[in-house]
């Protein structure tokens, strides 16, 4: 496998679970912490950590930490990688936006 086959992996693992999805959609609208994201969902802030964990992990947010406050935003490089894949599988199947 190459490295690119193990890039989109971690992607699509990382996508796979709507409250990580919810995350990074919450992030378009700019850098939130780690508590402000995870208010709407009904998880301890430990189990919350996890997703933003694997979030970052696999390259989709990064992190600053200062102090007691870790504020996180969107990574883009990884999603560019997913879109482009997805792009590529498009144009050969022949389907249009």
């Amino acid at each position: 496998m190459n490295k690119q086959d193990l890039i989109l992996n971690d992607v699509f693992r990382a996508l796979a679970d709507p409250t990580r999805r919810a995350v990074l959609k919450e992030l378009t609208k700019g850098k939130a912490t780690c508590t402000e994201l995870s208010e709407p969902f009904d998880m301890a802030l430990p189990s919350f950590m996890q997703h933003i964990d694997m979030l970052e992990d696999h390259g989709l947010i990064r992190s600053k930490k200062t102090g007691r406050i870790r504020t996180c935003e969107i990574a883009p490089g990884r999603l560019k990688a997913a879109k482009a894949w997805i792009s590529d599988l498009q144009k050969l199947s022949g389907v249009k936006d």
